[in-house]
This record gives structure tokens, C-alpha cells and sequence, in this order.
């Protein structure tokens, strides 16, 4: 085995996760719609909305970088690319990919704009709800990607969240030219919406592996239910792997179409994390040839792990 061959490659934001949290009351009063992501695009108001909060614990975080973590942790050679800038937040992101024996490849620098955020406000019934300041994390253009990092790494992972108009876009690009397989996560509904015609042709022409949760597979194709979800990844064949919450997840390669259920009586704290987490279980049966059973089993005992804690890290 070549040591310079990485198994995974993640791409994505690099995000600080600040974990708070609030009464259902917050999420009203401050317009937001539970269980989304908002971004926000006024510094000033992402720190007003900071001010008001009790912080419960900072993380390292972004999507991507979360399951690419998971992977570390289940002994895959990992890397990662995301862009911070040089300042405290952006050390803490460095410090806490480096103590988890991911590889980071990316030279901070001082940015105009500051290491990215994410506000994760967590109500009493677990569900999640999250303001991103992206700061300099969207930023990431074509000269933070490395070609040569690329085509050592057996697999590339992309989240939906990084893709946007511009600088972004050429940086996915760039990726996705250099490499050898592509893997995605379409991120969140909303990122969805935002980018449905260019998500359709990743999923369609340019990835070998989409992750997405039901919602954002319904949205994306505008089906009505999801058996049109079904004949459309049929028809595609090309592996899309399905999370339906209560309903487990699904993995659809053509004509094989596998599924399993969610474990029961959980003590559910936090959902953060249950799709990035459950993407690092997938790709790490997928490393290890597994069969489709056991890779969407191996991915259903990471994210089970994961939302019995707060947090999206194990």
C-alpha cells in the first residue's frame, strides 16, 4: 500500500461549532425554522445572536469534516480540506482535526473575514436548529485544493453546504476533475432548493456516491412520494444511499435495493451529527468491501452513537 494514498479526502466547510441550549420560544422569536439550516450573512447579526445565548461547548464541526473525523476514528488513513482564517477560532478548528489524527491539509493565513461559525440551538426535544456565519470557510477557491492531494486519495467526500455560485464552484471543479471517485452529502433541504439544477447534474453525471436524507432526495427531483425517489436512483444506477429517520436508511444501485431498520428505545440528547456520522460508518464499509447490508448497519451504529450525546463529534 502506497503511504502516500489517502483513503478519503474530505472537502467542506470548516466550521466551529458553538452547541447552545434553548427554549422552543428562541427559535419563534428569532424567525427561524426548526430543524434547518439559515445562514446568515451580516456578521453584526450573527454576533448580536451570539450575545444573547449560553454556550454549552465549542467544537470543531462543519459536515464533512465530521464524518471524516468518524472515519479517522474507525482507523482510515483521512484528510481534510476547509478554509479558516489565522485567528483563535481558526487555531481551535487546526488543533481539533490534528487530535484526531486527520490530516489537514490547508496553510492558514490572516482572512478579511473570520474563521466560519455555526450556532447550533438544540430545544428540549433534541432537534437541532442552525445559524452559519460561514466567515472565511466560503471562500475556499481553486488555489486551496491541492490536485496532487486528489489523485492520492481513493475517494474525495464534498458536502452540499460548500457548493456555491463562483470561487466555490471551481474549487468543487477542480475536486471533482482530479478524482479518482467522488462521494457527496446534499447537505440540508434548503441548500437543496438553492442549488436544485446543479445538484441534479452532480448526482445525475458527476458523482459516484450521493448521501442525502428523504426530504432532501424529494426535493431535488420534485417527486411526489418516495417511490419516485426509488425508480429515479433505479434508473440512474449509480449508488445513492437514503436516510429516513424513522424509517432507517436505503441504499439503491440499480436493481439492488437494500435497507435496514433504526435501533429502538434510543435516549436521543442531540440529532447533530446523525448524517455526517452515519456517512462515515457507509464509507467505511465501503473501504472495507462490505456488503450493503453491513455498510448501511456499520452507518446505522455511528450515527445511533452519536445522537445519544450532545454533539456531532465521538
Amino acid at each position: 500500500m502506497d503511504k502516500n494514498l489517502m483513503k478519503i479526502l474530505g472537502i467542506g466547510n470548516a466550521i466551529v461549532d458553538v452547541i447552545c441550549k434553548v427554549e422552543e420560544t428562541f427559535i419563534t422569536k428569532n424567525k427561524l425554522t426548526k430543524g434547518t439550516m439559515k445562514l446568515i450573512f451580516d456578521e453584526k447579526e450573527f454576533k448580536t445572536l451570539l450575545s444573547s445565548l449560553k454556550i454549552e461547548k465549542t467544537i470543531s464541526g462543519g459536515s464533512v469534516a465530521n464524518s471524516i473525523v468518524g472515519l479517522s476514528q474507525l482507523g482510515n488513513e483521512v484528510g481534510f480540506i476547509g478554509k479558516i482564517s489565522d485567528d483563535d477560532l481558526g487555531s481551535k478548528y487546526e488543533d481539533g482535526l490534528k487530535s484526531e489524527n486527520v490530516k489537514y491539509f490547508y496553510t492558514k493565513k490572516k482572512e478579511e473575514l473570520p474563521t466560519g461559525t455555526c450556532l447550533i440551538l438544540v430545544t428540549p426535544d433534541s432537534e437541532r436548529t442552525m445559524c452559519t456565519f460561514l466567515g472565511t470557510a466560503g471562500k475556499i477557491n481553486h488555489n486551496d485544493v491541492d490536485e496532487n492531494i486528489i489523485k492520492k486519495s481513493e475517494i474525495i467526500f464534498l458536502e452540499g453546504y460548500l457548493w456555491d455560485e463562483g470561487e466555490p464552484k471551481k474549487a468543487f471543479d477542480k475536486a471533482i476533475k482530479n478524482a479518482k471517485r467522488v462521494a457527496m452529502s446534499l447537505s440540508d433541504q434548503f441548500c437543496v432548493d438553492r442549488h436544485k439544477s446543479h445538484f441534479l447534474d452532480l448526482v445525475k453525471n458527476k458523482l459516484d456516491i450521493t448521501f442525502a436524507n428523504e426530504q432532501e432526495m424529494i426535493s431535488l427531483i420534485n417527486a411526489n412520494n418516495f417511490k419516485e425517489v426509488i425508480n429515479f436512483a433505479k434508473n440512474l444506477k449509480k449508488l445513492i444511499v437514503v436516510t429516513r429517520g424513522e424509517k432507517g436508511a436505503i441504499s439503491i444501485l440499480g436493481d439492488e435495493i437494500v435497507e435496514n431498520n433504526v435501533e429502538q428505545n434510543l435516549n436521543i440528547k442531540d440529532l447533530t451529527g446523525a448524517g455526517d456520522l452515519f456517512a462515515a460508518g457507509y464509507l467505511h464499509g465501503y473501504l472495507n468491501n462490505s456488503s450493503p447490508i453491513e455498510k448501511l448497519n456499520k452507518g446505522r451504529e455511528m450515527s445511533t452513537k452519536v445522537i445519544q450525546q450532545i454533539g456531532a463529534r465521538l
